[in-house]
């Protein structure tokens, strides 16, 4: 299975609206063209990790509902802490897939959180949630990637672990005492992000962040593809073994217009 994530894309309700000086809406729009010339073909599924709609507006959800109908893939996604769950429901909610949730792919299962915490920028997940996850963890059958916006670990940015998920141990022991478990990924922090905890007799959890199709934050790790100040994506390919292989994707930053 194919999974293409892209991340952080912050929309508007005006379409030619600006964040961070980028008009959003084009940028995403790029982000897709760009992932198809470079995967040669559609993902079987589309993951959009947060941060959808910077105003946090109706318009903006129906925007990305616009770009959703054109591009026909099925499509999960976040919420961040730059998001409003109810409109976002509201806008799409028959459409897609919406987290908390769990989608399933070919033998693999997609579990989606949400890390939202209302008026704040740091993430949370309630102790319902997490009962939730653990009741999926429990009934399901084989390898599953977990998604949700914001990092469980700190990623190496005193800034940007300020605001990551508050807690983390709470999530992450029923993680790494999971063998179904199989990777996390996020997004949240604007830059490409990889690392692994180690679990007590096992192999270790793997852990992706993604970068955003909107605008870069300073990367604390080094960029393979040798461009850390560009927008990019991710394709996660769910192998039938169980494992999780990643491709980085970047491309040039959209054209100011």
């Amino acid at each position: 299975m194919r999974v293409l994530q892209l991340s952080d894309p912050h929309l508007l309700a005006d379409p030619r609206g600006r964040c961070r000086g980028v008009m959003a809406l084009k940028a995403l729009e790029q982000a897709w063209c760009q992932a198809l010339l470079q995967l040669g073909q559609p993902p079987d599924l589309l993951l959009i990790s947060g941060d959808l709609c910077q105003d946090e507006s109706l318009g903006g959800y129906v925007r990305l509902r616009e770009l959703l109908e054109a591009w026909a893939v099925p499509t999960a996604l976040l919420c961040g802490n730059h998001d409003n769950p109810g409109l976002l429901r509201a806008a799409l909610g028959r459409r897609v897939w919406i987290a908390p949730a769990v989608v399933p792919l070919a033998g693999w299962q997609l579990i989606l959180l949400s890390s939202h915490r209302s008026g704040a920028v740091a993430g949370w997940l309630d102790q319902a949630q997490l009962a939730w996850l653990r009741r999926q963890l429990q009934a399901g059958e084989g390898p599953a990637l977990v998604a949700l916006h914001h990092p469980p670990l700190p990623i190496g940015s005193p800034e940007l672990d300020r605001i990551a998920l508050q807690e983390p141990e709470r999530l992450l022991r029923p993680l790494l005492a999971s063998p179904r478990i199989a990777g996390v990924v996020f997004g949240h922090v604007h830059q490409h992000w990889q690392g692994a905890l180690e679990r007590p007799g096992g192999a270790a959890l793997p852990l992706w962040a993604c970068p955003s199709t909107l605008a870069a934050f300073s990367a604390v790790q080094p960029c393979p593809l040798g461009h850390a100040d560009w927008p990019g994506g991710r394709l996660l390919l769910l192998d039938a073994d169980g494992t999780v292989t990643t491709q980085l994707l970047r491309w040039p930053p959209a054209q100011a217009a």
